[in-house]
């Protein structure tokens, strides 16, 4: 699900993950702040996936199912095809993450091809999660682009928002319906709506297309105005809590209504032989959106980038 302005064409190599199978058991991997929020490894895929479970909800509930990555691209320098060096799959695997567990964090290292080091990490906070990548480029190439993808899928109906009914971002003149400007969405039938990507813009110029159908059968909406702050957030079908995905300045925001996943996606550039890294957060808070508003305008500047 690559949503990158300038490079649009994608060149999938073969992946070469090198991961070792994990020495701590998957059960004792969770982690749980003052508020009952609870983060944990999810143990039915061998590759890197994480849930988030509110205080009230079972370890049954399906929750925030968060892909972490859900695949990671890179763009060599002087070049305009990205490469896809690494895709998440579900299920059982040949080898498994190796998960290291602090008092508030679940972490691992993987490797790729050519020469390229990731150390992934998920924090739990007093109100979300922080996700935090550090690269480390080995191989003899230099890259424009480095980019982890995080994927927070609301799976649990609580959240889900298939018509985005309840998910919002914020413009100067205050909060607005994502999709506010689809408002046939709510009466075509879904095979119609979907599949979809919802896109709205920070960094990036504003898209002249407001509808751009993909070759893969995807279509694009793109919101004809611009985010004043970098988060798209999504209420609870009893209003009681809202998720809200954020990051220090990436190119835009989207959702895939189907998925109800929410991105805010950063990328650095990444020299050979340096270390970079980036950081987003996913808010999981009780309150309204000037509540979640205030939060992300607080600790977006806290963010590594």
């Amino acid at each position: 699900m690559l949503m990158m302005r300038t490079f649009r064409i994608l060149l999938f190599v073969p992946l070469a993950t090198v991961i070792i199978v994990a020495q701590v058991p998957t059960e004792s991997l969770q982690v749980t702040n003052a508020t009952g929020l609870r983060l944990s490894v999810d143990d039915k895929n061998d590759l890197a996936a994480v849930r988030i479970l509110l205080p009230t909800q079972q370890n049954s509930d399906p929750g925030i199912w968060v892909l972490f990555p859900e695949h990671v691209t890179a763009v060599e320098r002087g070049k305009t095809e990205s490469q896809q060096l690494y895709l998440f799959r579900p299920g059982r695997q040949a080898s498994r993450i190796d998960w290291r567990h602090t008092d508030r964090s679940l972490e691992y290292t993987a490797e790729f091809q050519p020469g390229i080091r990731m150390v992934a990490r998920a924090t739990i906070e007093d109100d979300g999660v922080r996700y935090r990548y550090e690269f480390t480029n080995l191989s003899p190439f230099d890259y424009d682009v480095m980019q982890a993808v995080t994927d927070p899928r609301m799976v649990s109906p609580y959240f889900r928002d298939v018509r985005l009914e309840r998910t919002y971002v914020h413009h100067t003149d205050g909060f607005d319906l994502l999709a506010s400007e689809t408002p046939n969405r709510l009466d075509v039938p879904l095979s119609q709506w979907l599949p979809n990507r919802y896109r709205v813009p920070y960094t990036w110029p504003i898209d002249a297309q407001r509808i751009a159908k993909q070759p893969d059968g995807i279509t694009w909406y793109n919101k004809s105005r611009a985010v004043d702050e970098p988060f798209v957030a999504t209420r609870s079908t009893d209003d009681e809590w809202t998720m809200a995905t954020f990051s220090y300045d990436p190119g835009n925001v989207w959702v895939n209504p189907d998925l109800t996943c929410q991105h805010a996606d950063p990328q650095v550039s990444l020299h050979r032989s340096e270390s970079r890294s980036y950081e987003l957060k996913t808010l999981v808070t009780r309150g309204s959106l000037e509540t979640v508003f205030v939060k992300v305008k607080q600790q977006r500047l806290t963010l590594q980038h």
